[in-house]
């Protein structure tokens, strides 16, 4: 008895619709094309962004009398990594990365709880003359920073707070931006859910600890990201407001120590630079997933 072979024929490729092929498979050479020269443009973008890092980074390792030498050169005679040791022997660099830190972290703490507050308010709780009040609130993000300087030192004159970590920490506490970006976020948060919380019986506060909060953490880790950075950045104001250096100096004004009456230090300079910008790029990349979906939604609200 002989068995026949069944022969099924192939299969003809179905060719996918455009809603079938996978995702970022360009359907056309043109869109082809543009991929490719979108990826090109990216990867431009990002060496222009990081060629001045990585000269910054060799400029650190070599001689101080090869800085600015003709032609200029990526690496030099020598690579000195005893630069970045020398900083600390140079001066009390220490102290100044500490009280960057104490002033950075006091400070955004302060600018975390006094924003989100006020965010509150304007934005979830319905009290008279409240749109009235926040728009000259936002008017003062119109002032600029040096016009206050003059005022807020002689404020700091009257309370006697001239060279004290109160000084450097306080004045810009209670700026309008961190509080416009939380009310922003805040007013896109549903209603319902705070008015569920108080039919259990949460008041405001409650609320505001158990529900908004938590549902915020990517608009908090943003506004901490870009307070924690203009803290940490600020040279004009400790600049004024700070007698002893030694003492109260913040980096941005420690880094200024290394140019004296007999001359630059380039090499300790740029080495001083290089480290103060580990801490904040450290936070940055810690904090990436919450900056990009805070960035993306802080500007979605305003129901």
């Amino acid at each position: 008895m002989s068995t026949e072979t069944l022969t099924v024929p192939a299969a003809s490729p179905r060719r996918l619709s455009a809603e079938q092929r996978p995702r970022g498979e360009a359907s056309t050479p043109a869109a082809r094309v543009r991929l490719i020269v979108a990826h090109v443009c990216i990867y431009l973008a990002a060496l222009i962004f990081v060629a001045p890092l990585v000269y910054a980074f060799f400029s650190a390792l070599k001689p101080n009398n090869e800085m600015f030498s003709m032609p200029p050169t990526l690496i030099g005679s020598e690579v000195r990594w005893s630069n970045f040791a020398d900083v600390f022997a140079y001066g009390p660099f220490l102290t100044y990365i500490g009280n960057s830190f104490l002033v950075a972290i006091a400070g955004t703490l302060v600018v975390l709880i006094v924003s989100t507050t006020a965010g509150y308010a304007f934005g979830r709780l319905r009290w008279k003359g409240r749109d009235a009040v926040f728009v000259l609130f936002l008017a003062t993000l119109m002032v600029p920073a040096e016009v206050l300087v003059i005022p807020m030192f002689q404020v700091m004159q009257w309370f006697s707070w001239v060279d004290t970590y109160q000084a450097l920490i306080l004045p810009f506490a209670f700026g309008a931006f961190g509080t416009f970006l939380m009310r922003q976020f805040f007013r896109g948060i549903p209603y319902e859910l705070e008015e569920a919380a108080r039919v259990d019986g949460a008041g405001p506060i409650r609320a505001f600890l158990q529900i908004i909060l938590p549902l915020s953490k990517s608009a908090v880790a943003v506004l901490a990201v870009f307070t924690f950075l203009s803290f940490w950045n600020s040279y004009l104001w400790p600049l004024i407001v700070t007698v002893d250096y030694t003492a109260h100096g913040t980096l941005p004004v420690g880094l200024a120590s290394f140019a004296g009456l007999t001359g630059t230090r380039w090499d300790l300079q740029m080495a001083a630079a290089i480290i103060s910008m580990v801490p904040t790029t450290v936070l940055v990349i810690v904090l990436q997933k919450h900056l990009v979906k805070g960035i993306a939604m802080a500007g979605l609200g305003g129901r």
